[in-house]
């Protein structure tokens, strides 16, 4: 890439005032979020992050098909707290995906939910 054009551009942005009055001119930049995570895997991460992987979202997913599968084969006298157990991590997935903007009422969601509801009969 010629970077000189780039180099141009941003002087010319400036001489014209496109950089006055930004929004948070003078605040300091936000916290990163992940400052934790070693700097030589931390753009990969991001990546993986902006691409839709979500590490806690995948633990929950896993979570859930454990419980489901303890759930089927239960003894009747363990279904409920299992049912809870189940039901607990239904409503953290759907804090996430609500976090992500996506809408966990929409029937498809409401479909999935009756199609496992049926599949591990509990009633």
């Amino acid at each position: 890439m010629n970077w000189r054009i780039v180099e141009d551009a941003i002087i010319r942005a400036r001489e014209e005032g496109k950089f006055e009055n930004l929004p948070g001119a003078g605040k300091p930049l936000p916290k990163d979020e992940l400052e934790h995570v070693p700097a030589d895997i931390r753009m990969a991460v991001r990546i993986l992050k902006n691409s839709g992987y979500d590490e806690e979202a995948l633990f929950v997913q896993r979570e859930m098909n454990e419980l489901g599968s303890r759930l089927k084969h239960a003894p009747d006298e363990e279904k409920t707290e299992l049912e809870q157990a189940y039901n607990s991590q239904m409503r953290k997935m759907n804090s996430l995906l609500s976090k992500k903007g996506l809408q966990t009422n929409s029937s498809a969601f409401r479909q999935y939910s009756r199609q496992i509801h049926d599949r591990l009969k509990w009633d």
